[in-house]
């Protein structure tokens, strides 16, 4: 079992940054892929960034690409998501995610945080 915990979301403005992290207590972190997915009211969770479990490799999803960076520090088993050029379409609760290998489709992950919202205002 792995706990996740996030934190880091809030209330910002449009162009503003943010940076969420996402903290798992366990010995086994550098075991793990990491993501973050997000989910809008209404809308089905959807992939956002994933990182490897060196922190070597990542992806992004097209909509956050080049405004997001994902990053681990596995000596802390924590995992960032630092978020630049909010746009209000980024409003959203953002979940924290491990498993072996990260997939983009949500219901394949394995374990996941309890959600932090972000609301960008126009």
């Amino acid at each position: 079992q792995v706990q996740l915990v996030e934190s880091g979301g809030g209330l910002v403005q449009a162009g503003d940054s943010l940076r969420l992290s996402c903290a798992a207590p366990v010995r086994t972190f550098s075991r793990y892929e990491m993501g973050w997915f997000r989910q809008a009211p209404g809308k089905e969770r959807e992939f956002v960034a994933r990182v490897t479990q060196s922190g070597l490799s990542t992806e992004y999803a097209d909509s956050v690409k080049a405004r997001f960076t994902i990053s681990r520090d596995n000596a802390k088993n924590t995992v960032y998501l630092q978020m630049n050029s909010l746009k209000p379409e980024d409003t959203a609760a953002y979940y924290c995610t491990a498993a072996r290998r990260i997939s983009s489709r949500w219901s394949d992950n394995d374990y996941w945080g309890q959600g932090t919202q972000v609301l960008v205002s126009s």
